[in-house]
């Protein structure tokens, strides 16, 4: 069977529903295909966590909420939080960040990708956008002027445009020789959901260890404020360590590790080894080709923005296609495509090297360097519109916004 459409979109995970959604009244004929059955799962508020989440920023939610599916995560579970703690282990400098500083209600939202993923689906499933489950793509080429797409099933899509959404191992980027900048953090998260004995005050906790950072991001159910998840980063010996651990060991020692700021670790949910890896592509697009989130760039989780980027991916292509259409050029140009990645590449790429910035700071041993931020973070802490500067840009509030995020 051959199919064709305007717009394929490889990836129906958070950033390509997203897109598919931005662009629904385009006009286009669009169709989304993934490997999953993208099935939407009954919400059980009693289930345990899912131990992969997302802390959204405001214009992400922003972004969510004009595409229809925040009203849907809000029916499951969404946890805002409000201010931001952090803290260098080895020493004694520390900074708070406060939504209260820019006269805002929260900072952001730690919610689980599961969530954010059915509240989109949902959405999908409501609109007019062709959907393609338990879809493995095996080929792809171009055939004249479009892509010719060939899936394990032998099934055959044809598109002028597609859009790599298919993330950080995408089989997109892989099958059209996209290039790629990237490189191995030599350290592994460990990710899982706890509860402790304090409440966690709707604060986002980052300590940063010898090994790397360790954060506790709050989460709520059924009313309880003790739950959070965690995002330890640490060596692979010390990760294999941790995950053999018996559960009230490992509650021990994730407890010493974060100086027992909540109390003590009573209970943990299975735990998730990822290793990390920064991969950024030298070029988001080609000649009827787009990448777009982790197919394009992936990030430390320091700041957990990875799937903020996606999003504001998604929402700026969308705009310039929308404007392209409007203006009548062919979308598959290069030239259209590449407005879209004129307006992204930097602001990713000045994120990702932040957020390198940090890490490496941060796990630098050599007394001066330990010193100076010490200094540095005890510094900044005295300056109020400093912080400000960045909570406004963690809510979305300055920067070449798209018109899904601007508030």
């Amino acid at each position: 069977m051959d199919m064709r459409a305007d717009l394929l979109i490889v990836g129906a995970g958070m950033v390509g529903s997203a897109l598919a959604l931005a662009l629904q009244h385009s006009g286009l004929e669009i169709l989304v295909l993934d490997g999953s059955p993208l099935s939407v799962k009954a919400f059980d508020p009693q289930a345990p966590f899912e131990p992969r989440v997302s802390a959204l920023s405001a214009a992400s939610q922003r972004i969510l909420e004009r595409l229809g599916a925040w009203e849907g995560m809000q029916e499951r579970r969404v946890s805002p939080y409000a201010d931001m703690r952090v803290w260098d282990g080895s020493g004694t400098g520390q900074i708070h960040f406060s939504a209260a500083s820019v006269h805002a209600d929260v900072l952001g939202h730690i919610v689980e990708n599961r969530v954010v993923q059915d509240g989109l689906l949902e959405r999908l499933h409501d609109s007019e956008i062709g959907l393609l489950a338990n879809a493995r793509l095996e080929q792809m080429r171009r055939s004249g002027d479009e892509w010719l797409l060939t899936l394990a099933d032998g099934r055959t899509l044809r598109a002028p445009l597609v859009i790599a959404a298919d993330g950080a191992n995408s089989a997109v980027r892989r099958l059209t020789g996209c290039e790629t900048r990237e490189w191995d953090y030599l350290h592994h998260a460990l990710v899982t959901s706890v509860r402790c004995e304090g409440p966690h005050q709707r604060t986002a906790w980052q300590r940063f260890t010898d090994d790397g950072p360790l954060a506790f991001l709050p989460l709520l159910r059924d009313g309880h404020q003790d739950w959070c998840s965690i995002v330890w980063s640490t060596t692979p010996g010390e990760a294999e360590r941790l995950m053999a651990l018996g559960n009230e060991a490992f509650c021990r020692e994730l407890e010493r590790a974060f100086e027992g700021r909540l109390g003590a670790v009573l209970e943990a949910d299975p735990r998730v080894c990822v290793p990390l890896r920064q991969r950024h592509a030298k070029r988001y697009v080609a000649e009827g080709l787009a990448l777009i989130g982790d197919a394009a760039h992936t990030i430390h989780p320091l700041a957990g923005q990875g799937v903020n980027l996606g999003f504001l991916d998604a929402a700026v292509l969308a705009e310039e296609l929308q404007h392209a259409l409007e203006r009548g050029e062919r979308l598959a140009d290069v030239r259209v495509l590449s407005r879209y990645e004129r307006r992204r590449m930097p602001h990713n790429l000045a994120l990702m090297a932040a957020m390198e910035g940090f890490e490496r700071l941060f796990q630098a041993d050599p007394l001066p360097v330990r010193w100076l931020r010490n200094s540095g973070l005890k510094w900044v802490e005295q300056l109020p519109e400093a912080k400000a500067v960045f909570v406004r840009q963690a809510l979305g509030l300055s920067g070449d916004l798209p018109e899904l995020a601007k508030p």
